[in-house]
């Protein structure tokens, strides 16, 4: 196993910054089905006050969280696995066999118990110890489909909370900060 600084501490209320890849970078949240599948999981945590979510973007391929938890591995894990599990079930129920044989071809050998994966190991979880670098993950999480060439200004990303934060009705709710 790696050894990595990136690491949830135990019982810890600070917010962290997280990024969640999918397995090989395959660009699977172009889909709005799967992307709904993360969103709706997200929102079942928020609405079961399991997960307080203070920023997120959803990508082509991954997403980052800026999010607190009273045990926020245990719900991050949860919520990898979760949706892993909805997402490929809706591309067995759909007979998507070209996005199948790559979850397959790319699942690591050690995860025998499974035919496919959906996240890459890991979430790179920082943990957020100051307004200033609470304030620079924020920005990092709007601005990341403007730098990427997709829109011209965050709020024009639907898969973003930075409308929240311009004043208008995000997808989620979110504690603004």
């Amino acid at each position: 196993m790696t050894r990595t600084r990136y690491h949830f501490l135990p019982d810890d209320p600070c917010p962290y910054f997280i990024t969640a890849t999918t397995v090989n970078w395959i660009a699977l949240f172009s889909n709005p089905t799967i992307c709904g599948i993360v969103l709706d999981s997200l929102q079942y945590l928020i609405d079961n006050q399991r997960l307080i979510l203070h920023a997120y973007v959803i990508l082509e391929n991954h997403l980052h969280l800026v999010a607190s938890s009273e045990n926020l591995a245990k719900e991050i894990a949860n919520f990898k696995s979760f949706t892993a599990r909805k997402c490929i079930d809706y591309y067995v129920e759909n007979q998507n066999q070209f996005v199948l044989d790559q979850l397959s071809s790319y699942r690591l050998d050690h995860k025998r118990d499974r035919q496919y994966q959906f996240w890459q190991e890991g979430s790179h979880p920082e943990r957020i110890m100051s307004e200033e670098m609470l304030q620079q993950k924020i920005d990092y999480t709007h601005f990341n489909p403007v730098r990427r060439g997709y829109v011209e200004v965050p709020e024009h990303w639907r898969y973003s909370c930075d409308r929240d934060y311009a004043g208008q009705a995000g997808l989620l709710r979110i504690q603004v900060y």
